[in-house]
């Protein structure tokens, strides 16, 4: 059985030209949850085109309408496994600052 996830993602990040938004990577939505990229899962569904359906729907709210050409449309077969190994934290780095916002 397949099923069609539909997501939309916000775009915060910083990857474009002299820092700008980037939102799609030639063919495809761009996205980089790490530098602030909002992914949203809005709904698995039986058809593509019952997920193009709610798509059209979710264009006319707020903050999907902001970006309307930011959705994506997998494809997934049910009972497979999607992440096959392991991973790593990447850690950040979080600097304290005294009361005068020196580092301390």
């Amino acid at each position: 059985m397949t099923v069609y996830l539909l997501w939309h993602i916000g775009h915060q990040n910083e990857a474009g030209d002299a820092g700008a938004t980037l939102h799609v990577d030639g063919q495809t939505v761009y996205v980089d949850e790490q530098d602030g990229d909002d992914v949203k899962l809005l709904g698995v569904y039986s058809t593509p085109e019952k997920a193009r359906e709610r798509m059209h729907r979710a264009r006319l709210l707020p903050g999907f309408a902001d970006e309307p050409d930011c959705f994506v449309i997998d494809e997934h077969a049910v009972d497979e496994d999607e992440w096959t190994e392991g991973f790593e934290r990447i850690h950040h780095v979080v600097q304290c600052r005294d009361r005068t916002g020196s580092p301390a």
